[in-house]
């Protein structure tokens, strides 16, 4: 019941912020795109939330708890925290001004791979029964190299990356989709933060490196 009513609670407040952050710079409620995106990302949340707590509550209250120790690491989550700042109220005076021309082709396309994020989302939390929000290595924990792991070494962040960069396009603002392009450089520097820990206090970790090439980008990086 404590896990439920956290849950519960900061699901709330994650919907009243957002939509905070979208209409008030809007000056309306009459923002369909906002409302759009405002179901593709909480009703997913909610059932996955349902899910984890049936099935997984270990893994949920990891999800839900947790402060970064480490100082870069606390870094990327004020960057962080500014990045989604800025383009949600950018998305929101983008939509008041007439800014940009989307066409709706595109942000059916970006809902798609926002949707797509998700199962990709699912998928790893159901490889890696270590996922929580803070860098850390935990008891007993060892290296998950199968699945999606097998293809990349970090298949969350490259899943978090295409959701991010869709956000702003569900919005239907190009530049809302300019301030987030400099994410992927936040999760770049917290994924070189990350391994270091990592290789130095995971066993076999090291060698996963050697197995798999590549963090995120097959190929690329």
């Amino acid at each position: 019941m404590k896990l439920l009513l956290n849950a519960l609670t900061k699901f709330i407040c994650g919907i009243v912020l957002v939509a905070a952050l979208i209409f008030l710079p809007a000056g309306t409620f009459n923002y369909i795109d906002g409302w759009i995106f405002m179901g593709v990302l909480f009703v997913p949340i909610f059932i996955l939330g349902i899910v984890l707590l049936a099935k997984s509550p270990e893994l949920l209250k990891k999800r839900l708890d947790g402060k970064e120790q480490e100082n870069t690491q606390k870094g990327v989550v004020a960057f962080s925290a500014l990045a989604f700042l800025g383009s949600f109220i950018v998305a929101g005076l983008d939509f008041r001004c007439g800014w940009s021309n989307m066409t709706s082709a595109i942000k059916i396309t970006a809902i798609a791979l926002f949707l797509a994020s998700y199962v990709l989302y699912a998928e790893v939390m159901r490889e890696n029964a270590y996922l929580s929000r803070t860098i850390e290595v935990q008891e007993n924990q060892t290296v998950i190299d199968t699945g999606l792991y097998g293809i990349v070494r970090h298949p969350m962040y490259a899943a978090t990356i295409i959701m991010f960069l869709s956000i702003p396009i569900i919005l239907g603002s190009w530049y809302s989709f300019i301030i987030f392009l400099g994410y992927p450089i936040i999760i770049g520097v917290r994924i070189v933060n990350e391994e270091k820990l990592l290789t130095e206090q995971l066993n076999g970790y090291k060698e996963y490196k050697q197995k798999v090439r590549y963090r995120i980008i097959p190929f690329i990086w």
